[in-house]
């Protein structure tokens, strides 16, 4: 199986074929079988150059009969050859799989995220999801809490793959079995930041949003934990809920702070992930953000999703849209969860 080529898009014709000819296909391999394979690639290219040259030894002609030269010359690249194909066929084996265990672990991961977002009398949720490999490293989720007030969590987890994919797994079980118990997004975050911290390797931390909202009055409290800010719309005029603390399972015994906000009725409350805004070309990308709400708030989501720029797209890309319906609007129900597409 060919390995994962990272090509600079951006590159002209030549420089991009230059990257595939040079490309080292031997180095996702174990250090051992890299060293065999290296060897069969030189014993094959020792028998050609001795084809060409007529003699296996430099300067002198060696062996001098003809017949002789051809059968050390023919077993040599077999030699070659046969160590290339073992490698070869190990490194099939190996990567077959490999890729059944990603196929194993997508299915796991669609079934830990939600199929069908929970109803939410007088709003209206939309999800758009799509991991850049098999797995991503995006988590989202919408709980009900009691007292009529809901839980709309978003992390991104550093790295990409299956690593990365597994730590947003780790945090979906612990928002889960905590939210019910600590509905403070201050006490989620603080506890979860705990957990990483002690449990997780260093190297590994998230960027994550807490937002619980009360349906009744459209009030909210969120944290930010180093996340992309959340943007509110509401007659014609946003606000970003920045960041009020660090990533969490970056720094233990790091502090958050919570913050306020409002969606009133007709506003509109937008959640992402930096995958979004790095797929976006230009230098403002949050700007085309606020104008995409803006424009036709009653195509919110397809209005942001055709700023997506698939050559700049290189990571997981969530949005969570909450519109809050006018107090005039009558019959407003949620719209089908839009995840894993095949495309933008």
């Amino acid at each position: 199986m060919p390995s994962r080529i990272e090509i600079d898009k951006s590159a002209g014709p030549v420089r991009r074929w230059l990257q595939y000819a040079l490309y080292d296909w031997t180095r996702e391999m174990p250090k051992s079988k890299r060293l065999i394979t290296w060897v069969g690639i030189l014993i094959q290219g020792w028998a050609i150059w001795a084809g060409i040259s007529r003699s296996l030894i430099w300067p002198r002609r060696w062996p001098e009969n003809g017949l002789l030269l051809l059968f050390d010359v023919w077993l040599l690249y077999i030699l070659g050859s046969g160590i290339l194909k073992a490698m070869l066929t190990s490194e099939f084996l190996r990567k077959t799989q490999l890729e059944s265990d990603q196929i194993a672990a997508q299915q796991i991961q669609k079934t830990l995220q939600p199929e069908k977002l929970e109803e939410l009398a007088g709003y209206e949720t939309e999800v758009f999801y799509k991991p850049f490999r098999e797995v991503g490293g995006d988590y989202f989720d919408v709980m009900e809490l009691p007292g009529n007030r809901t839980l709309f969590a978003l992390a991104d987890v550093s790295g990409k793959g299956m690593p990365a994919a597994l730590l947003a797994s780790n945090i979906q079980a612990l928002v889960r079995s905590l939210a019910n118990v600590e509905a403070d997004p201050v006490a989620l975050a603080r506890q979860i930041n705990a957990h990483l911290n002690r449990y997780t390797p260093t190297n590994r931390f998230a960027t994550a949003v807490f937002i619980v909202l009360n349906r009744d009055s459209g009030d909210l409290t969120y944290v930010n934990a180093g996340h992309n800010a959340p943007i509110l719309f509401s007659s014609g005029s946003t606000t970003s809920l920045e960041a009020t603390g660090l990533p969490i399972g970056l720094m233990s015994g790091a502090e958050y702070q919570a913050g306020k906000g409002l969606v009133p009725p007709g506003g509109t409350l937008l959640l992402y992930t930096d995958g979004l805004t790095d797929s976006i070309p230009g230098d403002e990308p949050e700007a085309r953000l606020r104008a995409a709400i803006s424009d036709s708030p009653q195509k919110t989501l397809s209005n942001i999703k055709s700023l997506i720029d698939q050559k700049f797209n290189e990571d997981d890309v969530t949005i969570l849209l909450v519109k809050r319906c006018d107090r005039q609007a009558v019959g407003f129900s949620n719209v089908p969860l839009q995840q894993r597409a095949p495309g933008f």
